[in-house]
């Protein structure tokens, strides 16, 4: 009978623990395994920096969008010279 060790992840489960840990949804058994993962794996620990440094950027970024009311207004405007 094969038995699996359950702190030992796969990489591809190593990600999905990383990105739900990234917006602070993983629990702490999953921290865990994820934590075992990062100090053998170096996919994992790469995947793990590369998706740290994309959530700071992004937090970060000075994003500005349209005010719904003046995008609505702009719609109507392109609609009107389309149909010219």
């Amino acid at each position: 009978m094969k038995t699996r060790n359950n702190l030992l992840v796969s990489c591809d489960e190593a990600k999905h623990i990383c990105d739900k840990n990234q917006y602070g949804e993983a629990s702490i058994a999953e921290i865990l395994k994820l934590n075992i993962r990062l100090l053998y794996c170096k996919v994992t620990r790469a995947y793990s920096k590369r998706n740290g440094k994309l959530t700071k950027a992004i937090k970060n970024s000075d994003v500005q969008t349209i005010n719904p009311s003046i995008k609505e207004q702009m719609k109507r405007q392109l609609q009107e010279e389309l149909t010219k």
